[in-house]
């Protein structure tokens, strides 16, 4: 067997990903745990409950596991319902807390990357009509000065948003999220004001930390036309990439919003990015379909011989990586894998979708691309929002009736890539040993890109 690394510089940051929601527990005063306890949300009639129980302290422990697992940052996030329960109303106890949480990642050598809106919102916010409401960017750019200003010290990358093109699509045009809408005008207006509540975050931040790193993530999703000679595929193709995957990384970066035809000025966006937050899970087929108005007759679907996941959720799908990096090179930034990851409770296709992808990121850094690093979704088990807790993509197994944690194979596989910063031949044999072939030896850049 060859003897090879793929080598990471120094300095890259290996981590894992997680949202307050999905971990804390007993968020009971944001939109998302009223949605669970209304009957049909959430798949199976899940609710988070405890969830990882972070906020009982299980963090500690949880972040001793990444920490002797070799990596050196962690991605999570801020509950703005713990931090401003009612309008004008702090709660410095919550954010005493977030900095004991921050101060005990630094303690363990982890560099805390922190997302200040993922996905859930306080229930007054949501009474006043959510993200439909303008007076959300009042809102949000009154609660990122204050959490930022509290704990500026401790943190100098910060998210603004994770993945508005998700939170957009999913409560308000697909009626996925809270607060279950399906209207495509409403939704163009949530957009826009994403846009606007990213861009008040980014300068509030700047001026109250002129050396911090601001940016959004992108949730990019693969997409090729099903048959690539067919012109109705292609154009189905385009539209559909152009609406999901560009609309946000274009809109802060000329200043326009552009969907499905209507454009809307937001010159105040221009350039609030100081890096490339990208998050990518997998890729699709895409087909012209008559049957599907509602998706721009356009019908997505994974390939016959795909590798799917246990609940068909995610395609091992790596070539979509790689084009989603060469996507966010294009911007010129310095670019953030902020999730990566893939549901398997029985974690047998883990091990070669980390090798796989992984693999991608460093035939990017091999190129001398910004790439400055990777974080897996996720740490331990958690609650997947409308999927519950049918998925699971913890490198940790969780039992919720007990929080025990138990270690996956794959928990093992990252922790030695973390600490060899580089994925080698050895690693493979070790972990995926049916892609070995395939990895190991590469006979050039073109190959090691494209398989």
């Amino acid at each position: 067997m060859i003897s090879a690394i793929h080598r990471f510089p120094d300095g890259f940051l290996w981590g894992t990903a997680t949202s307050s929601h999905q971990v804390e527990g007993d968020n009971t005063n944001n939109d998302w745990w009223d949605w669970e306890h209304q009957p049909s949300r959430i798949n199976k009639g899940h609710t988070s409950g405890k969830a990882c129980d972070w906020w009982g302290g299980r963090w500690e422990e949880d972040f001793d596991r990444a920490c002797s697992d070799g990596q050196n940052a962690h991605r999570m996030s801020i509950e703005w319902s713990r931090i401003e329960p009612n309008p004008g109303d702090w709660d410095e106890d919550a954010l005493d807390y977030y900095r004991q949480i921050l101060q005990g990642a630094l303690g363990r050598g982890l560099k805390p990357v922190v997302t200040l809106h993922h996905f859930s919102n306080p229930m007054w916010l949501a009474d006043q009509g959510g993200w439909t409401n303008q007076e959300v960017v009042h809102h949000f750019e009154k609660y990122v000065r204050k959490t930022v200003s509290s704990l500026k010290d401790l943190v100098k990358i910060w998210v603004t948003i994770n993945e508005p093109n998700v939170y957009a699509v999913y409560g308000y045009l697909m009626g996925l999220f809270p607060p279950g809408r399906k209207d495509l005008d409403i939704t163009l207006q949530v957009v826009h004001h994403l846009v606007l509540a990213h861009a008040a975050a980014y300068h509030a931040i700047h001026e109250i930390d002129p050396g911090a790193s601001v940016g959004m993530t992108h949730y990019y999703r693969g997409m090729r036309p099903a048959r690539s000679m067919n012109p109705l595929d292609r154009w189905v193709t385009g539209i559909r990439h152009r609406n999901f995957n560009e609309l946000f990384p274009r809109a802060v970066h000329e200043g326009l919003i552009r969907y499905l035809g209507r454009k809307i000025k937001v010159p105040q966006a221009v350039g609030t990015q100081d890096y490339f937050g990208l998050d990518y899970y997998t890729s699709e087929l895409v087909a012209f379909d008559l049957f599907h108005p509602k998706e721009i007759f356009s019908r997505g679907f994974f390939p016959d011989d795909a590798v799917l996941s246990g609940t068909g959720f995610i395609m091992d799908a790596p070539e979509g990586l790689w084009k989603a990096l060469t996507y966010a090179h294009s911007f010129h930034l310095p670019i953030y894998v902020m999730e990566n990851g893939v549901e398997d409770s029985s974690d047998h296709m883990r091990p070669r979708y980390l090798a796989h992808h992984i693999r991608q990121v460093w035939a990017a850094v091999n190129f001398n691309w910004d790439v400055r690093g990777y974080f897996y979704w996720t740490l331990v088990d958690n609650f997947e929002w409308e999927r519950g807790w049918t998925q699971r993509f913890g490198l940790w197994e969780l039992d919720t009736e007990t929080q025990e944690r138990r270690v996956r194979p794959s928990a093992n596989f990252y922790g030695e890539i973390c600490k060899a910063k580089g994925l080698s031949s050895e690693m493979v044999a070790k972990y995926a040993p049916e892609i070995l072939d395939e990895m190991f030896p590469g006979k050039g850049p073109g190959e090691l890109i494209s398989r």
